[in-house]
């Protein structure tokens, strides 16, 4: 036998005796020799495989000991903090990391420097076209000459200016003109409708908003408050639209000539200080009317500088490129642009239509990315319709997936090993080809999505746990931690602490009870709303967040629980719907579950959306035929669906009366669009008991 052939042998021997030892190695150099070995002298087969062995993935280490992630204050509240600001054992926080940059004007600026006046904005004509940039240094003139066009028009420094738009470069130019004067950002929310945008400008007499089309400004102007005086829009507008707005007083102008106006003046710049508003967020609350949640520049630089802290090796960067899509109007996304822009990075805003996000990202390629479980889920549920016909697809993706998650608790991050080529290429090219960061936030995301996603992209995936109150982050996952279903230990900027839940049986005492959050990055209150924020902050300036977690053994934080949505059956029993819900998601034909239950009744109902590529593959096979409204009125597609989901209830430790009793299939998912869901994508419960007010009332006569 040759030298060759013997290597061959000994090589399939460790394949098939011990498989799940080797592989880890085997992989890694296969992928090395490239298919040669068949041409290979032995002198040279050992030269590659010394040299091979000399270059292999180096597993990186944790940044803090994984079986104790955060420290304990001293005293009986149990009070946890960071590792990563030696200070906080002393109970002080992270409020900047440069002394001379603690506002978000400052931020720019130094990334601007940063860059060396690289690419900040960039943008697409068309789906077919490439992105287009605007430089940093273009980016701080067009938007001091916008906010110097602002004053032009009759605002002033702390005044409260208003956008309803979707992201694009327009919105970060017209943030950064504020900032230049003092002004303060609020956002309204692209689909909340001429009610709640009416609301908010009402609150806060609001003057001049800036709209991104025709469609927003005539939205705007159907129950415009008597302050609105001045519209700007991005987009060209109407003239029966300008006809109204003149009809009622308010005046518009487009974005170029509020800039053109700016530049012609001499309005010197009125910079903002740490403790001076940013923003005033209005949170998309799922009844009554948004709150508005005030947050400083310090605030905002304290949260920046915490996340940027606790990312450690693969902190974000110049030279990185992030790609937008998840809405401005809310602090992650924020967030995470003006982390981008403190750093000297470049933000690339998707065309606007989350349905050709595939082709934005592969334009863009870009490095870093947030991301949603909403989106995720919908990745890792197509990758397992695509792997379910095929047997052969179904063994290696498991191979892949048990071969990678081996990497990935060694430490090592990687995409060019023989599974990313041969198992996850086209995962990789879906999000661009060239991620190395990714933050997942807004909700919880399966452990098994999580892990998927880890495995399949081949880069530094991170959790995070926030809210807007906080300024986004409160706990984030650490490199280093691949064990999923946790939002990993606090951020550098606050402290956390657990309360007691008496009526949800949660005691702090046993490591479980309300997430209470103290810090840099704490907000100043609800706007206009003294009730409110007491009710939020206590008087020891703990906010008190309304989710309930669990403390892990390790000392990070798993989200378990919501203190609201509860309510009593007839028989005193008290049930948490999230709760259910989340379980019965586990299902495989289920999309959406919206768990119903009243306080006059003894069992509990539902709503539920099925997975429609599940259904229908399921339909297939068994050849049950029908569109998917005939399928939801099939009786044995409700059985097959309340079955597996009452089965998961059961594993998962429902009791009797936690699990539902009937169900309505419904074929259109719960959306913003419909007025289903928050932009945040939460249920709005009170919306879903009106929807389907007809469907309850029936369930609960057919159960009497």
């Amino acid at each position: 036998m040759t030298p060759e052939k013997s290597v061959m042998a000994y090589v399939n021997h460790l394949i098939v005796s011990n498989f799940s030892y080797f592989w880890d190695e085997i992989d890694g150099y296969l992928y090395y020799l490239g298919g040669t070995l068949g041409t290979l002298t032995l002198g040279s087969l050992a030269a590659s495989v010394a040299y091979y062995f000399a270059t292999r993935p180096v597993p990186e280490r944790p940044l803090v000991p994984l079986e104790n992630q955060s420290p304990l204050l001293e005293g009986p509240e149990q009070i946890h903090v960071s590792k990563f600001y030696k200070e906080s054992k002393n109970g002080k926080f992270v409020s900047y990391i440069t002394e001379n940059v603690r506002t978000l004007y400052q931020t720019f600026r130094e990334g601007a420097y940063a860059s060396n006046n690289g690419p900040c904005l960039g943008w697409r004509e068309t789906l077919t076209s490439p992105y287009q940039w605007i430089n940093y240094d273009e980016a701080l003139l067009r938007a001091k000459n916008f906010g110097a066009g602002m004053l032009a028009l009759g605002a002033r420094p702390k005044q409260l200016i208003g956008i309803y738009s979707q992201n694009r470069p327009e919105w970060i130019l017209y943030e950064q003109g504020c900032y230049s004067f003092s002004l303060v950002v609020v956002p309204l929310y692209d689909t909340l409708g001429p009610d709640a945008c009416a609301f908010i400008i009402r609150q806060t007499d609001m003057q001049v908003v800036i709209v991104e089309d025709d469609g927003k400004a005539a939205m705007l102007l159907e129950k415009a408050p008597r302050s609105l005086k001045i519209i700007v829009a991005i987009k060209p507008i109407r003239q029966t639209t300008l006809e109204r707005a003149r009809s009622r007083g308010i005046q518009i102008f487009s974005f170029i000539d509020v800039e053109k106006l700016g530049a012609k003046g001499n309005h010197p710049e009125v910079p903002p200080t740490a403790e001076d508003l940013c923003t005033v967020c209005y949170t998309s609350g799922t009844t009554g009317n948004p709150k508005g949640v005030m947050l400083t520049h310090g605030n905002v630089v304290a949260g920046v500088c915490s996340v940027i802290l606790q990312m450690g090796d693969h902190r974000i960067r110049a030279g990185d490129v992030m790609v937008s899509f998840l809405p401005l109007a809310h602090m992650f996304e924020r967030c995470c642009e003006n982390g981008m822009y403190y750093v000297g990075g470049c933000v690339g805003f998707y065309s606007g239509d989350i349905k050709e996000l595939t082709n934005d990202l592969k334009m863009l390629k870009p490095t870093v990315m947030p991301a949603v479980p909403r989106l995720l889920n919908r990745v890792y549920d197509k990758i397992q319709n695509d792997i379910s016909a095929s047997g052969l697809k179904r063994g290696l993706f498991n191979m892949a997936m048990r071969a990678k998650e081996k990497e990935i608790a060694r430490g090592v991050l990687r995409r060019n090993g023989c599974w990313d080529k041969l198992v996850f290429k086209k995962v990789h090219q879906a999000f661009g080809g060239n991620l190395r960061l990714m933050v997942v936030g807004s909700a919880p995301l399966a452990g098994n999505v999580l892990t998927f996603m880890r495995c399949a992209l081949g880069c530094l995936v991170l959790e995070g746990y926030g809210q807007t109150e906080c300024t986004g982050a409160i706990t984030l996952t650490v490199q280093g931690d691949h064990v999923p279903n946790h939002v990993g230990p606090p951020v550098s900027c606050n402290a956390v602490k657990l309360v007691d839940v008496p009526e949800m049986e949660y005691f702090a005492n046993q490591n479980t009870g309300e997430v209470c959050v103290r810090g840099s990055n704490v907000f100043h209150g609800y706007y206009k709303d003294p009730e409110k924020t007491a009710e939020a902050i206590d008087s020891e300036g703990w906010h008190h967040t309304g989710d309930v977690g669990m403390w892990l053994p390790n000392g990070t934080l798993r989200i378990i629980d919501r203190r609201k949505h509860i309510f009593k059956l007839s028989q005193g029993e008290y049930i948490v719907p999230e709760k259910i819900e989340n379980i019965y998601t586990l299902s495989q034909y289920v999309n959406q579950v919206y768990v119903y239950g009243e306080s006059l009744k003894s069992c509990i109902i539902a709503v539920v959306v099925p997975d429609t590529d599940v259904l229908k593959q399921w339909a297939t096979e068994n050849n049950v035929r029908g569109t998917l409204s005939v399928l939801c009125n099939n009786k044995n597609v409700k059985e097959l669906i309340m079955n597996d989901m009452l089965n998961w209830g059961k594993q998962s430790g429902l009791k009797s009366f936690e699990q539902v009793k009937d169900i309505y299939l419904h074929p259109d998912p719960f959306s913003v669009q419909n007025g289903l869901l928050t932009p945040t994508f939460k249920a709005k419960r009170p919306q879903l008991k009106s929807y389907f007010k007809p469907q309850l009332e029936d369930m609960y006569k057919h159960l009497d």
